[in-house]
């Protein structure tokens, strides 16, 4: 964790600096100077050595002796005398001793013996000495010593917070016959195709029981049949709310055999936090404290104009009795299936609800339980989502999915790595959900879904896909970003190998993924130079450049490109007539560039794409 600050200070006294931090469960600062870079900014790193929640904060003051040893310095190299301030700096030294530590005590006495009066360069060497600095810096009375009146949380997070490949699928969908609902044991037998795409979290949307009052119907429709299953963000009946599992699926010794399924076969199970109930939720009836009711006595269902939830209606968190206890409740509701086994959730619409109610539930969590992981599915103003990132959200919705030609995607990604976001926002691109069926999806054919498989799966660490994703499924209501016949209102059948599908690309682009660390986070990123207006040219990287990926995506779904390309050979200390080794992680072949301008050729009809590892 590297921590820059702008330190100011009046006069013409030195400023010194030192960064303090500790774990949210430690009492103890540790702490390590401070260096200046220019103009005034300074910085320092430390290591955070497990996960968890940490502080650090800076402190200053003037540092007497090193301004005087800089006073020093400077007039022995221009050949000024320094007599008067080796004399003032030799006092300095002796006044420390008093009150020393033990541990330091000795070894500044050791320093004062060495200081013969007669000997002015052995004075001047000794005084300027690093260790003697050091020394004093240590012991030396901190003159208007200041700390920071902010103390500064950081999370230290496990792997999958910034990198993971997740999958999106209906349970209830997964019988494979549109008249049987699915199960939980129908979901296990599911595990080992979704695995073998590459992917390593599976996701599901809400497994409570379904409210019955306003159900919809198949398509939204505000009247449901008698065999509609209803929304599952309708949550709540007769049988339970948000802490009881849908009959239907299964019981909870049914959802524990999938948990352990799941982890035999390298998934991690997330699931969905919605903080939402149908009108016969239970919590209605024996809460009616946590509710707004109107004045005859009824209560508002929930709205996103246009949209319209008549199945839903929302909680309000400050009415006179939720609080604390609403509040409370809802925490408990996630530690109850963390106890579980569950250690990611993606919270439904998190920029509804009040920001301290996250920084309090999230801080809460993951003091007791850091390995928990918050993914903020928050389409909201830019500010917004970067203060639900702040707050303790591991990872975020973002654009990605709106942003189609390359100078839109080139701004938003530059926005994303290079400005203040890059520190706390980490961007999960989803290709799709259940409530979004992009437009450019709807009328790029196969090679549409391949475009924006691999913008997902290199731009970030994050990518997910919503199952039929990868069959190309693309049927939506007409003039509108939704799916017809959509999962969210009734039980769909799907065919896993049916034509068209581009199974085998996500699987190899995953498995690009697992093998290169440049692709394992959305930093690292340089747009380089391309002839074409709709082609994507980008170098990814890891810290220490041991590796190196260059990425170029065709952004026209219907024509055939071809490009030049300008090569980063003096990113590796090269000329520009020099070669560079590369290897087609797609197409498994191995060569050598020769030059800074190469062309580069891909039709979209069989792959947009050409993905590159360099070196020298």
């Amino acid at each position: 964790m590297t921590v820059e600050a702008d330190l100011i200070s009046d006069g013409h006294g030195t400023l010194a600096a030192d960064l303090l931090w500790r774990g949210f469960d430690e009492t103890e600062w540790q702490r390590c100077p401070m260096k200046i870079l220019d103009n005034d900014r300074w910085s320092a790193s430390f290591q955070l050595k497990r996960i968890g929640r940490h502080a650090f904060t800076i402190e200053a003051w003037i540092d007497r002796f090193g301004g005087l040893v800089k006073e020093i310095i400077k007039k022995w190299e221009a050949s000024v005398s320094v007599d008067r301030e080796l004399i003032k700096g030799i006092a300095m030294v002796k006044a420390v001793v008093q009150h020393a530590s033990v541990c330091h005590a000795g070894d500044i006495a050791g320093r004062l013996a060495s200081l013969p009066e007669t000997d002015l360069e052995h004075r001047y060497r000794i005084l300027t000495d690093p260790m003697t600095i050091a020394l004093m810096r240590a012991c030396e009375e901190r003159r208007f010593l200041i700390r920071s009146e902010t103390v500064y949380p950081v999370d230290a997070e496990r792997k999958a917070a910034g990198f993971a490949s997740w999958y999106e699928i209906f349970p209830r969908s997964q019988s494979n016959d549109p008249s049987r609902h699915g199960t939980f044991a129908d979901v296990i037998v599911q595990l080992p195709r979704i695995r073998a795409m590459g992917f390593d979290v599976l996701y599901f949307p809400p497994i409570h029981p379904i409210g019955r009052k306003n159900r919809k119907g198949r398509n939204n429709a505000v009247i449901s049949g008698p065999d509609d299953p209803g929304s599952p963000y309708a949550i709540g009946a007769w049988e339970g709310g948000h802490d009881t599992i849908l009959p239907e699926l299964g019981t909870f010794d049914d959802f524990r055999k999938l948990l352990n399924a799941a982890e035999e076969n390298g998934l991690e199970i997330a699931l969905d936090f919605a903080i939402q109930c149908a009108p016969d939720h239970p919590w209605l009836q024996e809460h009616p404290e946590w509710f707004d009711w109107l004045p005859d006595g009824s209560i508002k269902y929930a709205e996103n104009p246009p949209k319209k939830y008549e199945d839903i209606v929302n909680v309000d968190f400050y009415a006179g009795g939720a609080m604390p206890s609403l509040w409370i409740a809802l925490r408990d509701i996630v530690v109850f299936w963390i106890n579980l086994g569950i250690r990611t959730f993606r919270v439904d619409n998190p920029h509804t609800k009040p920001l301290p109610f996250w920084e309090w539930l999230i801080g809460d969590i993951r003091a007791r339980h850091p390995e928990a992981i918050f993914l903020s599915e928050a389409f909201t103003r830019p500010k917004l989502m970067y203060r639900l990132a702040k707050l303790g959200f591991s990872q975020s919705y973002t654009y990605f999915t709106w942003r189609n030609t390359a100078p839109e995607l080139k701004n938003y990604l530059v926005e994303l790595t290079t400005t203040e976001p890059r520190e706390f926002f980490r961007p999960h691109f989803f290709v799709n959900t259940p409530d979004i069926n992009p437009l450019f999806l709807q009328t790029s054919g196969r090679a549409g879904f391949l475009i924006r498989a691999a913008l997902a799966a290199t731009l970030s660490g994050l990518w997910g896909v919503y199952n039929g994703f990868e069959l190309c499924e693309s049927q939506a209501i007409p003039g509108r970003e939704e799916y017809l016949d959509s999962e969210k209102y009734q039980i769909r059948m799907w065919d896993h190998e049916r034509s068209g599908n581009i199974i085998k690309e996500i699987t190899t682009l995953n498995r690009i993924r697992r093998y290169n660390p440049a692709l394992q986070n959305h930093l690292g990123l340089e747009f380089l130079p391309v002839s074409g207006d709709d082609v994507l040219f980008f170098e990814k990287s890891n810290q220490d450049r041991t590796n190196v990926v260059l990425v170029a995506i065709g952004i026209d779904p219907f024509n055939r490109q071809e490009v030049t390309v300008e090569l980063p050979l003096r990113k590796f200390g090269l000329s520009d007539d020099a070669s560079l080794q590369a290897e087609d992680l797609v197409r498994g072949v191995s060569f050598t560039w020769h030059g800074k301008y190469q062309t580069v050729a891909f039709d979209p009809r069989e792959l947009p794409y050409c993905i590159w590892r360099v070196r020298p």
